[in-house]
């Protein structure tokens, strides 16, 4: 009896070491984030594009919570970030001027949206989960597309003066105010994020990922974590859509389309799901190659953003991220063969 309790008390710490190994944060995620601070002084001249590619990392970052971590496919995630979109502006134009406030309501309006959704994506599987998700997203812009009055129809959501970020800070024309602004909630909530996936919670949704049968098993309550995580994301999304608002000043229709989603899921697979930086690492290279091959050829760019596509399927197991990290694990296996 002595032995076991002695046994008991010895694996704790064990554990408790794994999860605090796991959620130390390391050099290269440390550099990643500066490098992104540095973009404000290395290319000023690049901040309004720099912005629109975290924006899309963010975005990038709430559909591989549902997708990359929890399993749920869908094809119609713009849906969140468009409700968020349209709210920031149309809060914008009724008097709320002020973003951060505009970026909560946004939040809290996709939110409820995706748990009041969640109950149709969550019954069905893959197949019917694209299916309703899509469906969704093409109602939403049916929506904004005859409700003249409020949202502009096809000439989008115009007119929209944003306020100063918590009465001190303006948007200026060269997006210096923007880019610190969209890095400074991008990484706070990348933080929450972060935290989220590293911690027993994260675990769980890898569980009901992997093994649905094995995490009912050992008593994971897998619909409230799959209805909670959905919530979430979807209002990580909606908060996205509305830096996107609130940064160009303008709404478009197409904001709810099909290609935004679609756009997405290549985004995720070039960078590689399940990895919370894949997100980003994958906006920054789809929108990068999207505007160079779109000005080298502007005819033909979507052939070779398909070869780029292809490869990263084919070759790239993991996309980028997952290919790094493979690559590493090979160099520390021929290091320690080198050293013995």
């Amino acid at each position: 009896m002595s032995k076991q309790v002695a046994t008991s008390s010895i694996a704790m710490p064990h554990y408790l070491v794994a999860l605090a190994a796991r959620e130390r944060w390391n050099k290269v995620e440390i550099t990643f984030w500066l490098a992104l601070l540095a973009v404000y002084f290395v290319l000023p001249g690049y901040l309004m594009f720099a912005s629109q590619i975290l924006i899309t990392g963010l975005f990038a970052l709430s559909l591989d919570l549902i997708l990359g971590y929890a399993g749920i496919v869908t094809l119609g995630h713009a849906a969140f970030f468009g409700l968020g979109a349209y709210t920031a502006g149309l809060l914008t134009k009724w008097g709320l001027g002020e973003p951060v406030a505009g970026l909560l309501i946004a939040g809290a309006v996709a939110g409820i949206f995706g748990y009041m959704t969640s109950f149709l994506v969550l019954r069905g599987k893959d197949l019917t989960r694209l299916m309703i998700t899509l469906g969704i997203s093409q109602l939403l812009y049916e929506v904004a597309n005859r409700a003249t009055d409020l949202t502009g129809g096809v000439d989008g959501l115009q007119g929209i003066a944003v306020g100063k970020i918590l009465g001190l800070f303006s948007f200026d024309m060269g997006g210096k105010t923007a880019y610190l602004y969209v890095l400074g909630v991008s990484s706070l909530l990348f933080v929450l994020v972060r935290a989220l996936i590293t911690s027993p919670y994260g675990l769980s949704l890898r569980t009901i990922r992997e093994n649905p049968q094995r995490a009912l098993a050992i008593g994971i309550p897998i619909r409230s974590r799959l209805t909670n995580i959905y919530t979430f994301s979807a209002m990580l999304a909606g908060i996205a859509g509305a830096l996107l608002m609130q940064t160009t000043q303008f709404v478009a229709i197409d904001i709810f389309n099909f290609q935004r989603s679609a756009d997405l899921l290549i985004i995720l697979i070039i960078g590689g799901a399940a990895t919370l930086y894949g997100g980003f690492v994958g906006a920054a290279v789809f929108m990068i190659a999207q505007d160079r091959l779109a000005s080298i050829n502007p005819e033909y760019w979507l052939f070779w953003l398909g070869i780029l596509l292809i490869v990263s399927t084919l070759y790239l197991r993991g996309g980028l991220l997952g290919a790094l990290r493979r690559l590493m694990q090979l160099a520390q296996r021929a290091r320690k063969g080198g050293r013995s």
